[in-house]
């Protein structure tokens, strides 16, 4: 139906498919649609912003389970997981801080209110049900506020169509793994639905270095457990008027190794440290078409609990509590084929509960005006303003045009835009006296960025290549003082970088792509390389239709040095070495309704340290089975 096809993504900030800039080389890619980076159905031939989109299709393939894993290739981004499935795990954006990238699923924002420095944890996102993700890099504040710094990524995940259907799977292999899933969907008359419930296990994963440990000390491997269940509700009233409802739970348990601080450096605990976490998201959705499609209009209001328990030895329990109520309305006023407004209006409020109690609202609106010059030259300019109760307001926008050469169809393109993050209820209220203390005046920390490059196809689009420069310049980051008691805005960092890519289909079912992103992030005070930014990162991705039942997918992932601290920091700054990774899967379908699977992880066996202190897992072996209903 078309006004859900537009507007229930629009709704969700979903995407339709995948950018020129996405995992292959199809040469019909143009001609589809990107959503995130206008917040509107967008030809990606029209799109000036980088954007990476991966599909369901695409993961299932190379048999991605985490949200990791599918993010370790993807151009612009440096992915830290402190050891194995369930531990820490931060994103550097286009060099930026972990805590610059927004991550939004279902139109819902994922971050935790009482995360100390509002980074949110990649390492809990499971992809059993994810229908596509679309990484959008830049500074975006201009549409989507605080936190879009580096950029936004977001997630769509699996709605339900046609008459009911549903699956099983297992998969067993190494580091003890046990992992389930089950799905069900479909849609009777104006009602569609969607349930997924996936669990993951990985009872013995190896990640703290034998060199590291005190003499006569065991190593105690990690264990990770993540049950997550999701659903989707919609019902067409008419076909100007529909509601959609979300939700989802995700509940894991991590049994990892801290640090025993009573000695100087800190070595591994003897003990291991035990994390709960408890998160559940409602949003409601209601959609309207007036005049014909001249104006679509979406209200959305959604609620989120997250609740972190750690339990570390010879220290108290602590417990951290966040809860966000939020509102919003996105609506679109198509005045011509070439003239679009949108405007949006949202409402959100923060709040802690422990450790202790505070909150922080803040109210927005935006404008963007997306428009399109002839049959060659298109672009977004869009504005925003927040209006926040604890540090003030904030004007934030983005310029993106882009034009293609038609006797070439070389596609040019560029960006200007500003971001900003806002300092967390944790830096502005919570203090830990005598030796250090909250500063409820932080402003928040601001940056403007731009890039620019270009797209070019060759052989009916067979072959396609493109780079991207990009620069970005931060201000007032948040850090310790100079007497080191308090939080001030005293930062400034710098960062640039080329994001490259050449995509090739020789054959019909044989895609291979590789993407080569350089780096270079630096404190612009005193000149040093910032932390877990390496300079070089280089994919190959090889996806192939051997035949009908049976495909294979190869990942190969290279990074270079970076600089690193060690465990506890003591010892900083250190050069932490590079690594490469190779990973194939393979799936068959034994028909009709029965297909199995295996892959192999870090083929080569590498022993490496990402970050420094943690080994990440070594060779994995994996096996399963699907069966559809």
């Amino acid at each position: 139906m078309r006004t859900r096809t537009a507007l229930s993504f629009v709704a969700a900030l979903g995407a339709m498919s995948a950018t020129a800039a996405a995992a292959t080389a199809d040469p019909e890619s143009l001609q589809q649609v990107v959503v995130v980076a206008t917040r509107l159905p967008t030809p990606a031939d029209q799109i000036a912003s980088s954007v990476t989109v991966i599909t369901a299709e695409e993961i299932e393939a190379s048999q991605q389970r985490t949200l990791v894993d599918v993010l370790k290739n993807v151009p612009g981004l440096n992915l830290v997981q402190a050891g194995g499935p369930g531990d820490q795990t931060s994103v550097f954006m286009r060099g930026t801080n972990s805590n610059h990238t927004k991550i939004l699923i279902d139109g819902i924002d994922l971050s935790d209110p009482s995360n100390a420095n509002g980074a949110f944890d990649f390492g809990q996102l499971l992809t059993t049900d994810i229908e596509r993700i679309e990484v959008l890099r830049g500074p975006q504040s201009g549409l989507y506020g605080s936190d879009a710094i580096g950029g936004v990524i977001n997630i769509i995940t699996k709605s339900g169509q046609g008459p009911a259907h549903g699956g099983v799977g297992l998969e067993g292999g190494s580091f003890s793994t046990f992992n389930q899933a089950a799905s069900l969907g479909g849609s009777a008359d104006s009602l569609h639905y969607s349930a997924d419930l996936g669990h993951f296990h990985a009872g013995s994963t190896p990640v703290t270095p034998l060199d590291l440990l005190a003499p006569g000390e065991a190593r105690i491997n990690d264990y990770y457990d993540n049950l997550t269940a999701s659903g989707k509700l919609g019902y067409d009233f008419s076909r100007d008027f529909d509601v959609g409802l979300v939700a989802r739970y995700t509940g894991t348990h991590l049994r990892n190794t801290g640090e025993d601080y009573s000695t100087f450096p800190a070595f591994p605990d003897a003990e291991q440290s035990d994390s709960n976490i408890t998160a559940y998201h409602v949003r409601g959705t209601a959609h309207l078409v007036l005049g014909d499609g001249f104006f679509e209009q979406t209200l959305g209001l959604t609620y989120s609990h997250n609740k972190t328990e750690y339990i570390a030895p010879q220290t108290a329990p602590a417990f951290n509590v966040g809860e966000r109520t939020k509102a919003d309305w996105l609506g679109a006023l198509k005045f011509s084929a070439a003239q679009t407004l949108v405007l949006g209006a949202e409402y959100a409020r923060d709040e802690i509960s422990d450790p202790l109690a505070a909150s922080m609202s803040t109210r927005a609106g935006f404008a963007e005006l997306q428009s399109k010059l002839g049959d060659s030259f298109y672009s977004a300019l869009n504005v925003r303003y927040d209006d926040n109760d604890r540090f003030g307001s904030k004007a934030t926008f983005r310029v993106a045009p882009t034009y293609t050469l038609a006797a070439t169809q070389t596609q040019l393109k560029a960006s200007v835009g500003t971001g900003f993050k806002a300092p967390t209820l944790s830096q502005l209220f919570q203090s830990f006296p005598p030796f250090f203390f909250a500063n409820p005046d932080l402003k928040p920390e601001t940056s403007t960025g731009w890039d620019a490059g270009f797209e070019q196809g060759f052989a009916g689009n067979t072959v396609r290549l493109g780079a991207t420069y990009y620069h970005n310049d931060i201000k007032n980051l948040i850090g310790s003082d100079a007497t080191f008691t308090t939080w001030a805005n005293v930062g400034r960092a710098t960062t640039e970088g080329v994001e490259s890519f050449l995509a090739y289909r020789p054959l019909k079912g044989l895609a291979l792509r590789v993407d080569y992103t350089f780096t270079q992030a630096k404190d612009a005070t005193t000149g040093q390389e910032l932390l877990r930014r390496p300079k070089h990162k280089g994919s190959v991705d090889a996806s192939w239709q051997v035949t009908d039942p049976f495909s294979l997918d190869l990942t190969v992932l290279t990074v270079g040095s970076w600089v690193d601290g060690n465990r506890d920091f003591s010892v900083s700054p250190l050069e932490a070495p590079g690594y490469t990774t190779v990973n194939l899967a393979g799936n068959y379908d034994l028909g009709p309704r029965v297909a199995v699977f295996a892959r192999m992880t870090n083929m080569l066996d590498r022993h490496y340290q990402n970050p420094t202190g943690f080994l990440a897992p070594g060779f994995g072996a994996f096996a399963g089975v699907k069966v559809a209903f």
